[in-house]
């Protein structure tokens, strides 16, 4: 499992209160000990899908199945997915406007397949068709311009658990830790100002901590239709999208407000990830 990366050090002044993280669900109980006690996580913002929450349910109910015959292991974590004293905020970024807009793009037999896969709990197999015609030709910055137009009431309730003081030190998830939690602490980054070849050489580090288990991600994106691009980390995502929004919204914060993010919400995350 990847350790996770405090982003402080792309701020202009010290602290620890984000931790940029990987699906940390099959974390060895070390690491979940760490979680709590070295970076002291109050909370988990969770941006993956009911898809993907299966899929891991499913992941580790085998897992446990394995450490229950074999107790001496001490890397399996034989113990419930969530952390126990630990806050979670489960917030699909990629919703049901996201996914309407692009299952929109598909053809009328590809969308009555993919509804007759979902009717029948064919999941995956309904994703694979999403994937292979809309998300592949999309790429990775497309569908992060996506995400800014189309998870506008998402980005609105991640802003406001980041708003909150009581939830930080905080930690930033979804399944490979690049994309949506990229993108959010992208956003993050932006509304303090942060320089832009910061905020690339921050998100382009998750490309190089990603590089173990690798193949094991190959076999999951190829699953859902996609293509060894997307375990990588476009150099020019962060320009491109921060273009996008400037071009589209005429700011960041004018984007936060487009979407209801109160100036005042702008200000309390501004104060909790600057004065923390």
């Amino acid at each position: 499992m990847t350790l996770p990366r405090d982003v402080s050090h792309v701020f202009k002044s010290p602290f620890k209160t984000i931790l940029n993280y990987r699906d940390p669900d099959d974390a060895s109980l070390k690491e979940r000990k760490d979680l709590k006690e070295r970076y002291q996580i109050a909370s988990i913002l969770d941006l993956r899908s009911r898809t993907e929450h299966i899929r891991q349910a499913q992941k580790h109910s085998a897992i446990t199945s394995v450490a229950s015959s074999n107790p001496q292991s001490s890397d399996t974590p034989a113990c419930p997915i969530q952390i126990p004293e630990m806050r979670y905020h489960e917030i699909s970024l990629n919703g049901k406007t996201f996914e309407r807009a692009l299952v929109w793009q598909l053809s009328w037999f590809s969308l009555a397949k993919l509804i007759i896969l979902m009717i029948t709990s064919y999941r995956v197999e309904a994703i694979s068709i999403l994937g292979r015609e809309v998300m592949q030709p999309r790429g990775l910055i497309g569908l992060g311009k996506d995400s800014i137009d189309y998870s506008k009431d998402e980005i609105c309730w991640i802003m406001e658990v980041m708003a909150d003081t009581s939830n930080y030190p905080i930690m930033v998830h979804c399944t490979q830790g690049k994309d949506r939690t990229g993108l959010v602490i992208m956003l993050l980054l932006l509304l303090v100002d942060t320089p832009l070849d910061a905020i690339s050489t921050d998100y382009l580090a998750s490309e190089r901590e990603l590089l173990p288990g690798r193949e094991s991600r190959l076999v999951e994106v190829n699953e859902i239709g996609l293509s060894e691009q997307f375990l990588c980390c476009p150099p020019n995502f962060v320009d491109e999208v921060s273009h996008y929004i400037n071009e589209t919204y005429g700011c960041i914060e004018g984007y936060f407000s487009s979407i209801g993010v109160s100036k005042t919400t702008q200000e309390r995350v501004i104060e909790n990830l600057l004065l923390n």
